[in-house]
């Protein structure tokens, strides 16, 4: 059996001089504008690298600028002397951006701890980065993306317009391989009301893909009744223990990192994945910044055949674009840090 995960990175020592923020901006293709904040850890002739994915503007302008940070500490030093430090100095409009921002710097001390012992990720976890097979998540038409690139698989949002006809031209094109029924999700753009009808028709028209985050009632458990072998969650678990709080025993798991706020949650959620045989696969937050090429790294590292949404950034553009990395992307020899850098074949 393999070691714990979190002790081989707990003992990394850093040293933080100072710290400074960037904000991103995109006009993405779900109708909004998403921005992100990177968190800039520097010391030693290094720098390390966060991403605080918040969907919320208004959190994105409520940077603390001076918190206590600079010193000479643990990766597991630093994440307990962040219990105690009021990341928002107001209260955020979501609760789940809490975990958020502190992985934002979570992340950021471990890529500096990472940077300044001159190894990588892959290095401290005796691990090997692997090519990275992704799927493209878009409400775009699939036919124009699979016009430049037939080769693509895609992780899709059913929608209450959906008609039979409409579900079964999208799994003829045999590239569906997640539909997400987002029933976790409130006050956000992509919020899809439980329909028990549409979850069992979705189920039905795609039998072989990975069926994520269904809300779970009565009527939805009787849709989905025989499909629970192919339900994944997301959403809902933030740590190990979340798993035990779910409606059904867990074959898949989609890990988004920042959803659990420390590194060690979201190690110790792995170790009890790879220990019960849940098989994970890597989401993403339509990260701007470094956060992208982190969670590519923990798919390379952990999950690189599994259907990761995890696709380059050029995938969220509003329109389809040509001469982007194609699936799976294959890392260069000695990736930095906690970064993911793809080889110039890519």
């Amino acid at each position: 059996m393999r070691a714990a995960l979190y002790p081989l990175l707990a003992g990394l020592e850093l040293r933080i001089d100072r710290y400074r923020v960037e904000t991103r901006s995109l006009d993405v293709s779900t109708g909004f504008t998403r921005l992100t904040t990177t968190i800039l850890l520097e010391g030693e002739g290094a720098h390390g690298e966060g991403e605080d994915v918040a969907y919320d503007a208004e959190d994105h302008d409520r940077y603390p600028y001076a918190l206590a940070l600079d010193g000479r500490w643990t990766v597991d030093e630093f994440s307990r002397h962040l219990d105690g430090v009021d990341l928002f100095p107001k209260s955020p409009v979501r609760e789940t951006s809490t975990d958020y921002r502190r992985w934002a710097f979570e992340s950021a001390a471990l890529d500096l701890a990472l940077r300044q012992a001159g190894i990588n990720l892959g290095d401290a976890l005796g691990r090997e980065y692997r090519p990275v097979r992704f799927v493209v998540s878009t409400r775009l038409d699939l036919r124009r993306w699979l016009a430049i690139d037939p080769t693509l698989e895609f992780k899709l949002d059913p929608e209450p317009e959906w008609t039979r006809a409409r579900m079964r031209e999208l799994a003829a094109t045999d590239r569906v391989r997640v539909l997400d029924y987002k029933g976790y999700y409130s006050g956000t753009p992509v919020d899809l009301e439980p329909d028990p009808d549409l979850y069992r028709q979705v189920a039905e028209a795609f039998p072989e893909a990975i069926l994520e985050d269904p809300a779970w009632n009565d009527r939805t458990a009787a849709a989905l009744a025989g499909h629970e072998g192919r339900l994944s969650w997301d959403a809902p678990v933030h740590s190990a223990a979340d798993l035990d709080e779910l409606p059904l025993t867990p074959r898949f798991l989609n890990v988004k990192p920042s959803r659990f706020g420390t590194l060690r949650r979201l190690l110790e959620c792995l170790d009890v994945c790879r220990d019960r045989g849940i098989v994970c696969y890597g989401g993403g937050q339509f990260e701007l910044g470094p956060g992208r090429g982190q969670i590519q790294a923990l798919a390379s590292l952990f999950y690189p055949d599994a259907p990761n949404d995890v696709a380059p950034g050029g995938y969220n553009a509003p329109e389809p674009v040509a001469g982007l990395p194609a699936s799976p992307l294959a890392p260069t020899r000695t990736p930095r840090g906690f970064a993911f850098l793809l080889s110039p074949d890519t």
